[in-house]
């Protein structure tokens, strides 16, 4: 008589210890970001970051063995996952690059400037220069792949023809000024809660960038005598 055969039995469901323990490098970078922003990178200190997370200290090094570790993941997660979805982004894009470069800065903006991951901005302004070895990794990870993005968008751009012949390294710096400078108002001032009576909103300053930028990069016809497209 033949033997049955075996059933090979459903994995078990992880335990809620194991579920603890997979989520919690995700925990930690989510309690060092909302320190960081809070206090700075050079206030927070680690047995801090591991209390808002729930565990010990001696957890938090098994994870991230400094607080420069620390920062540096909290960076690469809040900021350089941003920059890679960009850069895929820009791969498949079929449309026009205004339309990406409106969108880059409007995602930007919605999913940085708003969030506390914004807040790491106004950290390496403030702190780069007593921690030159982040301020070199923050260069590194998010300064020259998201300004090469930003770039490579431009250029792309002027071969086709749709922009005109302009430096794109210069232009990324026109481009992104507004946005930084938002970006710090909201992480300074804008938390402190204290605002001038006739200050517009960030998106009516997003709109009229986009607005003046396209109407000086777009590669229209100009009136010679003043350089400008027409009316």
């Amino acid at each position: 008589m033949p033997r049955a055969s075996a059933k090979t039995a459903p994995p078990a469901p992880p335990s809620a210890r194991q579920r603890r323990k997979e989520a919690r490098p995700q925990e930690l970078l989510e309690a060092a970001l909302s320190l960081f922003v809070e206090k700075g990178f050079a206030a927070t200190r680690s047995e801090e970051v591991a209390a808002r997370a729930g565990v010990s200290k001696g957890t938090l090094y098994l994870y991230y063995p400094s607080k420069e570790e620390l920062f540096k993941a909290v960076v690469r997660e809040s900021l350089g996952a941003k920059i890679a979805e960009g850069v895929a982004e820009l791969g498949k894009h079929q449309g026009s690059m205004a339309e990406l470069l409106t969108w880059m800065l409007w995602s930007w903006w919605e999913r940085l400037g708003l969030t506390p991951a914004g807040g790491i901005h106004k950290i390496m302004m403030s702190e780069a220069g007593n921690f030159p070895e982040l301020a070199a990794f923050y260069t590194t990870e998010v300064i020259e792949p998201s300004c090469a993005l930003l770039a490579e968008v431009v250029q792309r751009g002027i071969a086709s023809g749709e922009f005109r012949d302009v430096d794109p390294d210069a232009t990324v710096m026109v481009l992104i000024g507004p946005v930084l400078h938002l970006v710090l108002h909201q992480h300074s001032i804008g938390a402190a809660g204290v605002e001038h009576a006739h200050k517009p909103t960030p998106e009516q300053v997003l709109g009229l960038q986009l607005e003046l930028m396209f109407e000086g990069l777009l590669n229209r016809p100009r009136d010679p005598a003043t350089g400008r497209p027409p009316a």
